[in-house]
Formats: C-alpha cells, structure tokens, sequence
C-alpha cells in the first residue's frame, strides 16, 4: 500500500505500472489474510474463495491496461470496478461475519479522512497566495460546508445506521451492511472528494469564472454526496430525505447557469455554503423529535421511529 500510494499521482502515466502491480500484490494478499484468519471458523475460508475471481480478475485487468498500453488506462481502471462490483452483487454472502461496532467505525474513518482531503486542498490551493480576504474567505467557506457534510452523516445518521445493524443477524445483517456501507460509501466519499478538487482549483481564481470541470467537480460532486446519503438512509430502512433532495437537485441545475453565466468560484461556494446551512437547519428542524430519540434511546432506528 505505501508504493501504492507513493505511485497515485502517476497512476495514469509513468507510474501506471508500479502503482497496478502494487495494488494486484495487496489485493493478493488480502485474500491470503482472509484464508489465514478465517481457520477454525465455519464458513469463512469458503467465502473468502467466493470473492478471490473479482478481486484478482479486477486487479489484473488494471495491472494488463497499464503494461499492454492499449486503448485508454481509465477504460480499463472503470472496467476492473464495474466487475468487481458486480461480483459482490452476485456471490452468495453465506459465511462471512459483520462485526457492527467496527465496522461501522471504520466506514466512518474512511469518510473522515476524506473530508481531511478537503481540509488539504484547501491548505494546497491557498500556497503561495497572499493571506488576504480574497483568499481567507473562500477558504472559511469551503470549510463550512466540510462541517456541514460531516453534520449530516455523523450527527444521527450514522449513529442510527449502526443500530439497524446491530438489530439484524446472519444473512440479512451482511446484505444490509454490504449495500449501505460496501457500496454507497463509495460515491458518497467520491463526492466529497470531487469537491475537494474543486475547492484546491478554485482559491487561486476565486474571483474569476470557474471552468467547466471545476464546477462540476464542486456541485456535482456535492449533490453525489447528498444522493449517496439518501440511498444510504433508505436501504438502513430511513425515509426519503426531501431536504436533501431538493438541495442535490438545485446543486445539479447550478451547474448549467453557472457554466452560462460564468459564475465567479467565490459565487459557487457561497451558492453551496448558504445551501448546505439551509439544509442543516431544515433537518434540525423537522427532524428534531427523531434526533432527540436517536440521542436519548440505546435503541432507536428509523425503522422503530
């Protein structure tokens, strides 16, 4: 994992190769790991095998794009996610184990570190600038909205999700698990991390019209975020947040205005930083018995709310 990471800014050009054969080398290994832990416990060696064709298949479509060098390395990088999703969708989930306290704790990690992205995008894209108001603003409002993207997942969702875990067992409870966490934690740090992109290119132009990619980048990747919680909450058995609907709606319709307005950055992320507080303060709102359940009960769901 460390030569993978050290090859992630080359992964598509002169590291490509270092980076796929690392990555296949950890893949591997992983699989190793599984058969290792799993003796002496029922049914985990054989479900370890269940995933070893999309782990090592995905991993070596990578690893043969970066040395064929035929057609487009992205092609193939989409390729190897789409069948190893795909796989896990299909195999039978019979014999693995959930351990819901961890792993839950550790899908939320993953999300923090990538709100910590965003913290360093915006370290990266304020170098070398001068530390005025053109700059410190930007700056304060892209992290007003990284806490309030940490508000909506942490202040009861996540804290609810886990409950809905802990109610469930067997087949049922890995099913849930696999679909809330496995999958839709993956556009909702996407999502975060399309925004962290966004903001480290926007602090350099904050007062310039932002281009094409950068504003899809930025409410774009917000308004993925926004929908990978919803889906999130409603597999956990939650309803439909219209809230955060109707703010991942209005985040996609900024992007075409913008675009033919020519939006200045600042404008965007004050657009996204006023939507976002909005958001907050409608959730604290209609929702304040709920949170007051969630926070006072050792129990309390969506479900049996």
């Amino acid at each position: 994992m460390l030569i993978a990471g050290l090859a992630v800014p080359g992964a598509f050009a002169e590291s490509a190769v270092t980076f796929a054969s690392a990555y296949a080398f950890v893949r591997i290994m992983q699989l190793v790991l599984f058969v290792i832990a799993g003796r002496g416990t029922e049914g985990v060696i054989r479900a370890a095998l269940r995933i070893a064709p999309g782990a090592t298949i995905s991993s070596a479509l990578i690893l043969i794009g970066a040395v064929s060098k035929i057609g487009s390395l992205e092609i193939w990088w989409t390729a190897a996610l789409i069948f190893e999703y795909a796989t896990l969708l299909m195999i039978n989930l019979e014999g693995w184990r959930v351990s819901v306290g961890h792993f839950c704790e550790r899908h939320g990690l993953i999300f923090i570190i990538s709100l910590g992205e965003v913290v360093i995008s915006i370290g990266i894209g304020a170098t070398g600038l001068v530390l005025d108001e053109e700059v410190i603003i930007p700056c304060l409002l892209g992290l007003f909205i990284v806490v309030a993207m940490w508000w909506s997942y942490f202040d009861v969702n996540a804290l609810a999700a886990e409950r809905r875990l802990h109610s469930l067992s067997g087949v049922p409870r890995i099913s849930l698990a696999q679909h809330a966490y496995s999958f839709l934690n993956l556009p909702m740090v996407g999502g975060v991390i399309l925004f962290s992109l966004a903001v480290k290119k926007s602090l350099a132009h904050a007062y310039e019209p932002l281009s094409l990619i950068p504003t899809i980048a930025l409410c774009g990747g917000l308004a993925i975020f926004l929908l990978a919680q919803v889906g999130f909450t409603i597999r956990m058995g939650g309803p439909v947040s219209i809230p955060r609907l109707v703010i991942a709606v209005l985040l996609l319709l900024e992007i075409p205005i913008s675009i033919e307005g020519e939006f200045y950055a600042l404008t965007l992320l004050v657009i996204a930083s006023v939507l976002f507080v909005a958001l907050v303060g409608a959730e604290v709102i209609l929702e304040r018995e709920f949170r007051h359940r969630i926070r006072t009960s050792t129990h309390e769901t969506w479900v049996s709310g």
